[in-house]
């Protein structure tokens, strides 16, 4: 499904596009974010194949001046919602440094907007297993972090 991003870091830039997942199991209906702009294009991907139990989306590494490949933390949880998703998975943070923002401060943005939002978000640490169906991880450990 559509994403909004570009491709490459290197002189043969823009050979490939980028995109998102929806993976179906019968059982569960997910959606695999790639990094990905904020658009129009949630909300259509959620009227053509929401609900999703769900959502993977990109939260970390922006910058007012990307607003066409990475979104800030409140476009996810808006992300989110507009993909009519039951749960929240923010990923893309916490990693390898290309924005000037701290490392924890997509978490705890992105968390703030969907406790506003009403939007439940599962918030595994580094590593840590999401069982589909079980109980979703939902502590706030990076505060615990030095």
């Amino acid at each position: 499904v559509p994403g909004r991003h570009f491709s490459g870091r290197s002189l043969a830039r823009g050979k490939t596009l980028w995109s998102a997942f929806v993976l179906n199991s019968g059982d569960y209906n997910l959606f695999l974010g790639g990094d990905s702009g904020y658009d129009s294009h949630f909300q259509l991907i959620g009227e053509k194949f929401g609900p999703f139990d769900i959502a993977m989306l990109e939260c970390g590494q922006y910058n007012q001046s990307w607003p066409h490949i990475h979104m800030m933390p409140e476009e996810t949880a808006k992300a989110a919602i507009e993909l009519k998703a039951k749960w929240l998975l923010p990923v893309h943070w916490a990693k390898f440094s290309l924005a000037l923002h701290p490392w924890d401060e997509p978490i705890k943005r992105v968390s703030d907007e969907a406790k506003r939002l009403s939007m439940e978000i599962t918030t595994p640490r580094i590593g840590e297993l999401v069982i589909l169906g079980g109980n979703y991880p939902v502590t706030k450990w990076w505060l615990e972090v030095k």
